[in-house]
């Protein structure tokens, strides 16, 4: 017997999880975020109300789950970052583990910033200082807004709370997966889940939250027959569970060998489910009372979904109720914890890629992801221009972005590579509840289609459309170029020679340290 020589791409003891548990919370954190907030409700409301809810369920079950399982068993297998694993599959793959990268990139730019927003919330909601007009407080003393412009001005009030944030992920990142994110999710998930509690049973017991609840659960039939109630349902389940843009791929490669990987998943997948359900039913009594105050129907409401419905529309509801201020400081730290847990997860993203790619030690490739991605979002979205920027940038990279890099990976590692009965044989053997041949169907058939019909309908609209009534060469700037630019750096690091090349590794069985098992 011969041992396959590990390098430092693949050191003899790579960095793990303590345990499933640790794994399962960190796995939670990253998936519960921004969007299972202000994004679910909103897309529920517009698409049918409760009978959303079925094409939901059918897309968390057809395509979230299934490809939640293929990151894992992607990462669990070949033991690496985006790029490693597929350098691992294929060398002509690594651009795909890049473009992941880049994605996880340039979400962190603009998803710092929106916390930035929420940790100034917090403060702002015990003195009420948006006043009787929180949209002209939100975008004209907060933000500065200004005309889409590529030139602006750094606005101070978002800067500072930047920084901060920036500081407080720099050390969790240093510290690692043990210390670092799994000790920062150990404390924040189970301190999210107690006051996001607190505050969506605070929310039930409001006048007119009934009314809101109905709004919610009571069905539009005839939505079902609308394609694009279901293409709206699989783009919710896809984003929320943080799939094909590297996180689980890399948080799974961390997993102990004897890992439990099948029930996990559903574990995760289920929990992601559930917080936005229970995130539909504070926001939906939450808009019922604001209805009941200003004597209008749910269905008359504005502001349903996006920054909007969490800076303006909450801050409203926030004046009219009693005890307001702390109903403020519940909501706007529970939108803090929940995005700051998803950002150190985007950032292990990069921060990995980085470590294997440049043989960077731990600390160094953190400082450096932070550092770079800080100053980036900075210069970028806490400017006068940075809520232009940010909505452009936003849809660019999760409508087109994101489903290029799923469409991409369920078809090479299926037909290019023919990876999927090796991969359902590892997720078999790693699991005590197996999968069976309908995850091939799901995979390589189902999932690329239905993302290929929303990529094919986004990027129709856009080119056709345009997008938000920006200009036309503000959308080009932030949006087509930026894209390109992703695409062009994904080739650019893809042919930037290894530090150690991650080529020589035995996928078959792993050690408990990490290292390639002997090979028979």
């Amino acid at each position: 017997m011969s041992r396959t020589p590990t390098t430092s791409a693949e050191p003899a003891r790579r960095e793990q999880w303590t345990g499933q548990y640790g794994f399962i919370l960190a796995a939670i954190g990253s998936a519960v975020g921004l969007g299972n907030i202000w994004r679910f409700p909103g897309v529920a409301y517009t698409n049918g109300g409760g009978a959303f809810l079925i094409p939901y369920l059918v897309a968390l079950l057809t395509a979230g789950i299934p490809i939640l399982l293929l990151d894992y068993s992607l990462g669990h297998r070949f033991r690496g970052s985006a790029p490693t694993v597929f350098r691992r599959i294929n060398k002509n793959f690594e651009v795909l583990g890049w473009l992941q990268v880049l994605i996880s990139f340039v979400i962190i730019t603009y998803y710092a910033v929106i916390l930035a927003w929420a940790l100034r919330y917090t403060f702002y909601s015990v003195t009420e200082a948006w006043g009787d007009d929180p949209m002209g407080f939100f975008v004209g003393d907060f933000l500065q807004v200004g005309d889409p412009a590529m030139n602006a001005d750094v606005v101070p009030g978002i800067f500072w709370p930047l920084v901060g944030l920036w500081v407080v992920a720099a050390i969790i990142m240093a510290l690692g997966i043990t210390s670092g994110l799994e000790r920062a999710n150990r404390v924040f998930m189970p301190v999210l889940l107690v006051i996001f509690l607190t505050l969506v049973v605070r929310a039930l017991f409001l006048p007119g939250a009934a009314d809101g609840l109905n709004e919610f659960f009571t069905p539009n039939w005839q939505a079902l027959g609308d394609p694009q109630v279901w293409i709206a349902a699989y783009s919710q389940i896809f984003f929320s569970l943080s799939v094909a843009f590297g996180i689980m791929l890399t948080y799974s490669s961390y997993l102990k060998r004897r890992s439990n990987l099948v029930p996990t998943g559903l574990v995760t997948g289920f929990a992601n489910s559930s917080f936005e359900i229970l995130a539909g039913f504070g926001v939906f009594a939450t808009l019922g009372f604001l209805a009941h105050k200003s004597n209008v129907a749910v269905g008359e409401l504005e502001g349903i979904t996006g920054p909007i419905l969490s800076f303006v529309t909450f801050p409203s509801v926030i004046s009219m109720m009693p005890g307001g201020p702390i109903f403020g400081v519940i909501f706007f730290a529970s939108l803090s914890l929940a995005g700051f847990t998803s950002l150190i997860s985007l950032l292990q993203v990069v921060s990995a890629a980085m470590q294997e790619k440049f043989g960077l030690n731990r600390r160094l490739a953190a400082l450096l992801s932070c550092g770079i991605t800080g100053v980036l979002s900075v210069i970028l979205f806490s400017t006068t221009n940075g809520l232009n920027a940010l909505d452009v940038v936003d849809k660019f990279i999760n409508e087109i972005g994101i489903v290029s890099s799923a469409i991409l990976m369920t078809l090479l590692v299926s037909y290019a590579a023919k990876k999927l009965p090796e991969l359902l044989k590892h997720l078999n053997h790693y699991s005590t509840l197996p999968v069976g041949k309908w995850w091939y169907a799901m995979i390589g058939g189902l999932a690329p289609a239905v993302l290929s019909v929303i990529f094919v309908a986004t990027v129709y609209s856009l080119v056709t459309e345009g997008y938000g009534g920006y200009p036309e060469s503000f959308i080009y700037q932030f949006g087509w170029t930026m894209l390109l630019l992703v695409v062009i750096a994904s080739f650019t690091l893809s042919v930037i020679p290894w530090k150690v090349k991650p080529d020589d590794f035995d996928p078959v069985d792993y050690h408990e340290d990490g290292a390639s098992a002997p090979k028979a």
